[in-house]
């Protein structure tokens, strides 16, 4: 699975990378982690990224979900998924993410960075879904939880209501280097596949979802601090020694 990834290029660099502007609210993290706002790049807004939250809620859902990967294997057939992999696919930047392996002492689990040896940003395949809470029956001053502030992913439509958006990262196959590690890895696409990814038919996309081959990444141990949401700072992504 995905579920942690880095996020810290110089945004000059990301900018060029991806043909977008990040905008003023782009914050680099060394610990992505889900119920975020986190940068995506889509179809529909290509001149920029969009700020959304990691963590679907598919348009139908009666309250939030906290859908953070989508099988690809399953994708076509979920409905939580179907609607968004048919018209509503992102790219989600990142240089690098962890996964957890058992130490095998009794001390738990050990991060691991997953990376390019260079540290260059690449992007994930991912999914994305607009979410409106449903009307309540009472008033409007009784909405309770989704009557929240003004956050970046949420828009106010004609109604008064707040529409959510939030996005999955796909999943596959591990390939070599993080099989190791765990038994899913994040889809990453080639960069003539991005484009594709974002336009293509479901028949197109579906060709994408293979594991990136292992030449040129590299996997290392890291502090356990990244195990806490809200952590950042980058010495978590510093290699440390594993006796």
């Amino acid at each position: 699975m995905c579920g942690r990834y880095t996020l810290f290029t110089p945004v000059e660099e990301l900018e060029s990378r991806f043909g977008v502007t990040f905008g003023e609210g782009f914050e680099p993290s060394y610990n992505c982690a889900p119920g975020e706002d986190l940068p995506v790049v889509t179809a529909e807004d290509p001149d920029r990224a969009t700020q959304m939250t990691w963590g679907l809620t598919p348009s139908w859902a009666e309250e939030p979900f906290e859908l953070i990967n989508a099988r690809a294997e399953t994708i076509r057939g979920k409905r939580s998924f179907a609607d968004a992999y048919e018209s509503r696919r992102c790219l989600v930047p990142a240089d690098g993410f962890y996964e957890w392996v058992d130490a095998g002492d009794g001390s738990g689990k050990r991060p691991y960075r997953v990376a390019f040896e260079d540290d260059r940003p690449f992007a994930m395949a991912g999914l994305y879904e607009r979410w409106t809470p449903p009307k309540p029956e009472t008033t409007q001053t009784d909405l309770g939880a989704f009557g929240r502030g003004t956050d970046a992913n949420e828009r106010e439509n004609g109604d008064g209501d707040r529409t959510r958006e939030t996005f999955a990262v796909v999943t596959t196959e591990p390939n070599d280097l993080v099989a190791d590690l765990h038994h899913r890895m994040a889809v990453i696409l080639a960069p003539d596949e991005e484009e594709r990814w974002l336009h293509g038919d479901p028949e197109e996309a579906a060709a994408m979802m293979d594991p990136y081959p292992a030449a040129g990444m590299e996997a290392y141990p890291v502090s356990t601090r990244v195990n806490a949401a809200g952590t950042d700072g980058a010495d978590l992504i510093e290699p440390i020694g594993v006796e």
